[in-house]
Formats: structure tokens, C-alpha cells, sequence
């Protein structure tokens, strides 16, 4: 906590500074102001806890310091101090919600014990306002499980939901996760939700239709990173079916085929580590091809970076990408050489040798056997298209 000492004398701020057991009572900060003014700005930038202000000040006494922080809803506690026994400053001080009023010179057991009932009070309030977040919070989580579970329902149709809990990704994993009604996963998977917020690539979910049925909503390239943590923290049997949404407004229908998979028993369990390990290189292997097509990336080169055989790399590249490799890097190529003709003047020549051909020719031919036209001829429909 901090405490805020306003005084316009400093023998004054010392004298309070020197009575109160501050570190006892768990304050570690503590500030001092010798006017209204001068304490206002140190409110504004420190927030203290608590105010001990004296009352006759220059520029801002401390009844006008008061309530200021009255109408701005300060939520610390002020404490008045001061030499005047009068009723008009003791009634201005109610006015303004004074934590108390203690009059000099200050009695030093008055003085601890008023210390010790504002600190307590200042913990009792910081209690009651996270006692307050945390039923507020579980209302809201409560309200948008709800809403997940109305989506996937297909009883509501407000897709924005989605939107703004969602990372912004083209594709999105819609995995559902189904218990033995006699487990309690909700504090695994509650963890599992902080950890998906934490790198913003997803969510989870209780069905409220269904009490041991979880959704997990996830970036697409993230899900063996997800299952992975399930894998090392969750003890409990699991069966999982999972399938891509690539649009948002899929998700009733998706849901509803995965419910059909679970009924059938048609879902699988968390995959052993080596089941994971296999399949996050077989990720990397498609990364790497996404990252350097335009280089010779052959299964032979491949072997060596992977230390896989090329056999192996063959058969997980197209179960990965459903092509072969020579497929995709050309479709990785073609792509990049349409963005290239429509939106520079490069050359076919630049082109193809930007794009790993040494032949302008053979480039060109390969471009209008996967397009349909030539490089010159898909140039020109383009660029006729955009003057109309």
C-alpha cells in the first residue's frame, strides 16, 4: 500500500512519518505534499491508499483537497489532521467520506490505532472488490459458454461473438473433448484456457447442454501444441473428435457432425509422444517448404535437413498437404508468379529466375499447363480487367 503525508509544515509530515508503523501495517510507500495542489498531481500519477492531509494550507487547503477527490470518487480514505477542534471542519470532513479526524498534537496510540482501522478497512475493500470481479467474471464466462453453446446448437446465429474472442485466422480448429461424466477436468481445462489466452490462439469452452462435453476453439497450426500440453497435464481419459472450420458460420453444422462421430464412436484418444513428435516434423518439413519454394527444395535435400528418409518425408508431405512435394512447391510458385504479374512490371525473365527456373521458356509453358494461360496473356486479361 501507500500512504500520501500533506502538510504545508515539514515538521509536520515529519511527526507522522516518525509515529506510524507503516511497514507493520503493510505500507511501503510512503509520500509527502505540502499543499492540495502539490498532492492532487501525486494522487493523479502514484494513486496512494491513503491521505493524511492537514487542513490550513496554502493554495489548497485541506478541505478543498477533500473534495476534489470526493467528486473525482477517489477510493482511497482520507484522514484529516489538524489543530482545529471545530464541528464546521468535523462536518465537512463526513461530507466528504474523511476515514476519520485526529487533532494536534497528535496522541500516538490515537494515531496507531487509527492507522491500523484504515489499513484493515483498505484491505476489507480490496477483498470485496476481487470478491465482486471474480463473480462478475464467472457471470460473463458463464453468459458466453452459453452463447458458444447456442452457436454450435444453431439456436443462435450472432457470429461477431466469435469474432471478438477468436484470433484472426483464416481457419479455426473446432475440437470437442468428451469425459466420463464422473472425472472433474474443469480445473485442468481451465488452465488450459489461460494458456490459450496467454498466446491469444484460442479458447475453451463448457457445453452447457452437456456437462462433460468441453469445445476448443483454436487457431488451425496450433493444435499440436494444444495437445501436447493436454497430453503432459491431463491424467484423465479423453475422447476427441476435431475438424476445421473455415468459416465461422460452419460451426452448427460442423458441431453437429462431431457429436454424430462421437455417438458412433468414431473419435480417438490424446496421441503418444512420438505420435506428436512425427507429426510436428512433418509441420516443420511444410514450413520450411512454404518459407524457401522458390530454393531447391527436393526430398533429397530435405532428408538431410530432417534426418528423414525420403521416403518417409514423401509420404508425410502429402498426407500433410494432400500434394506431393514437386506439386506443392509448384503451386507455391504459380501463386507467387500471379502476385507477381499483377501487381509489378517485372519481366518473365526476372520471374522465373526469382522463382527457381533457369528457363523463361519451360516457366511459362508450366504456368499455362497449372493456369490456363500464359504468364504475357494472364498479364494482360488482368491488367484489362482493372482499367474497365
Amino acid at each position: 500500500m501507500k500512504a500520501l503525508l500533506v502538510d504545508d509544515e515539514r515538521n509536520g509530515r515529519e511527526v507522522l512519518r516518525t509515529l506510524g508503523e507503516w511497514e507493520q501495517n503493510g505500507i511501503t510507500v510512503l509520500l509527502e505534499a505540502s499543499d492540495g495542489k502539490e498532492a492532487l498531481e501525486l494522487i493523479a500519477s502514484e494513486q496512494p491508499d491513503i491521505i493524511f492531509t492537514d487542513i490550513k494550507m496554502p493554495r489548497m487547503n485541506g478541505i478543498e483537497l477533500m473534495e476534489q477527490l470526493h467528486a473525482a470518487e477517489f477510493r482511497g480514505k482520507c484522514i484529516l489532521v489538524t489543530g482545529y477542534d471545530d464541528y464546521q471542519f468535523m462536518r465537512k470532513a463526513i461530507q466528504f467520506n474523511s476515514f476519520d479526524y485526529l487533532l494536534k498534537p497528535i496522541d500516538p496510540e490515537a494515531f496507531t490505532k487509527v492507522l491500523e482501522n484504515v489499513t484493515q478497512a483498505i484491505i476489507a475493500d480490496k477483498q470485496s472488490l476481487e470478491n465482486e470481479a471474480e463473480v462478475l467474471g464467472d457471470a460473463r464466462r458463464l453468459l458466453l459458454e452459453q452463447q458458444v453453446s447456442a452457436l454450435c446448437t444453431g439456436e443462435l446465429n450472432d457470429f461477431s461473438i466469435l469474432q471478438e474472442i477468436l484470433p484472426q485466422k483464416e481457419k479455426i480448429d473446432i475440437t470437442l473433448l468428451s469425459f466420463y461424466h464422473m472425472h472433474q477436468p474443469a480445473p485442468i481445462l481451465d488452465t488450459l484456457r489461460h494458456e490459450l489466452h496467454r498466446y491469444a490462439i484460442g479458447d475453451v469452452f463448457r457445453f452447457r447442454q452437456e456437462e462433460n462435453i468441453y469445445i476448443v476453439l483454436s487457431a488451425a497450426d496450433h493444435w499440436l501444441q494444444i495437445e501436447n500440453w493436454l497430453r503432459q497435464h491431463l491424467d484423465l481419459p479423453v475422447r476427441l473428435v476435431q475438424k476445421t472450420l473455415h468459416a465461422l458460420e460452419e460451426i452448427s453444422t460442423v458441431f453437429e457432425h462431431l457429436t454424430v462421430e462421437l455417438a458412433e464412436h468414431r473419435y480417438r484418444t490424446i496421441k503418444r509422444l512420438e505420435e506428436l513428435e512425427s507429426e510436428q516434423r512433418g509441420q516443420d518439413i511444410v514450413a520450411y517448404v512454404q518459407s524457401y519454394y522458390m530454393e531447391d527444395v527436393s526430398l533429397e535435400r530435405l532428408s538431410k535437413l530432417f534426418f528423414l528418409s525420403k521416403e518417409h518425408i514423401s509420404r508425410k508431405f502429402k498426407q500433410e498437404t494432400g500434394l506431393t512435394l514437386s506439386q506443392y512447391v509448384t503451386d507455391c510458385r504459380m501463386k507467387q508468379a500471379k502476385q507477381w504479374l499483377d501487381k509489378t512490371n517485372k519481366t518473365m525473365y526476372d520471374i522465373a529466375r526469382l522463382l527457381g527456373y533457369q528457363d523463361e521458356v519451360y516457366f511459362s509453358k508450366l504456368f499455362k499447363k497449372e493456369i490456363g494461360l500464359t504468364p504475357t496473356a494472364y498479364r494482360t486479361q488482368r491488367n484489362e480487367r482493372g482499367a474497365r
